[in-house]
């Protein structure tokens, strides 16, 4: 049986109702993918602007984050350079507590190798938020998502790059830890333009 190709685990992801009876606002996943796409973003799971318009990123934070990137949004939303799988491909709902709700545990272990393994053009992934960082990173994340962060001051020799949430949370723990733009932005920006312009082997998520 031939194997599977992107395209078909990405029509198959786009339909998938997996989870359809415990989603507040139903099932939409969301996600860009591309053959050819250099940087992979892994992260959270979709925001209720995202979820409404299909858009991934699609809010204040996606903004932060292109800033953060160096990225434009055009860069952002072509595929062919960079590709979006969050851990959760739908909007999860809201905490009792206040923020979203955690990415439905069902779904990365149902799509991501399917939807990441073909991309094998990929150079960087960016593991964006607690959520993707604990999931692939595992031992090698500290207790702590600064720490974490600030080990990782470049790419993990396998192309791997922590990153915390851009959320407006993250404004004020930025500026308690200046060493985030002054160290992790540069070498962010770096990297991703390194990964966009390299020819070499790939490196996959």
């Amino acid at each position: 049986m031939p194997a599977e190709t992107l395209d078909q685990a990405a029509t198959a992801a786009s339909r998938c109702t997996l989870c359809a009876p415990v989603l507040p606002l139903g099932p939409r996943p969301i996600f860009q993918v591309s053959p050819t796409a250099r940087v992979l973003i892994i992260s959270q799971a979709p925001g209720t602007k995202a979820h409404l318009s299909g858009i991934p990123w699609h809010d204040k934070s996606g903004d932060r984050l292109r800033d953060w990137l160096g990225m434009d949004r055009s860069q952002f939303y072509d595929s062919g350079l960079l590709a979006i799988v969050p851990s959760g491909l739908c909007y999860p709902g809201r905490l009792a507590a206040g923020g979203d709700a955690p990415p439905r545990p069902e779904c990365a272990p149902l799509w991501h190798h399917r939807l990441i393994r073909p991309m094998r053009q990929v150079r960087l992934t960016l593991l964006v938020g607690t959520y993707a960082i604990r999931a692939h990173l595992g031992r090698k994340a500290a207790a702590a998502l600064g720490e974490t962060v600030q080990n990782f001051a470049a790419p993990l020799a396998d192309g791997r790059f922590p990153l915390p949430h851009p959320s407006w949370r993250t404004r004020s723990w930025a500026e308690r830890r200046p060493w985030f733009e002054a160290e992790i932005l540069p070498a962010l920006r770096q990297a991703v333009g390194q990964a966009l312009r390299d020819d070499g082997g790939s490196t996959k998520g």
